[in-house]
């Protein structure tokens, strides 16, 4: 190995044994010191504490509450713009019923119709007289 990098493998090295050296372990805690005072107080804190979860929970509550009333509120609403459309889409549905024929084929009635006339107009006016066949000789 090249001197440096064995150098600073050992610099490394102590250095991690320093750092374990220097940790303490969770049982060498130095034991709590009460008071007089302070018993009193910790359970004036804890009544607070309980308190005041108390009344995140209420908040909570009528946080889901609110949120619940306005979802119903949106669904009613939604509930009654579908109503809305679809007397809206029956009226669309008549309306356009009502209209049995499309301007194609009132085109094609009237060219029918005008063709009928005409054909009933010649054979009137031509009449069943009596002509002379020319084709004949």
């Amino acid at each position: 190995m090249r001197p440096g990098a064995l150098c600073l493998l050992m610099v490394v090295l102590a250095a991690t044994v320093e750092v374990q050296a220097e940790e303490t372990s969770p049982s060498s805690t130095p034991p709590a010191v009460h008071l007089p005072g302070q018993s009193s107080q910790i359970t004036e804190l804890q009544q607070r504490l309980k308190e005041s979860e108390r009344l995140r929970e209420e908040a909570l509550r009528q946080a889901q509450n609110a949120e619940t009333d306005r979802e119903n509120a949106q669904l009613t609403r939604l509930r009654q713009e579908n109503q809305r459309l679809k007397l809206q889409l029956k009226e669309a549905q008549s309306a356009t019923s009502s209209r049995m024929l499309t301007e194609q084929q009132q085109w094609f009635i009237a060219g029918g119709s005008v063709a009928m006339t005409s054909l009933l107009c010649g054979i009137l006016v031509g009449g069943r007289r009596k002509k002379r066949q020319q084709w004949l000789n």
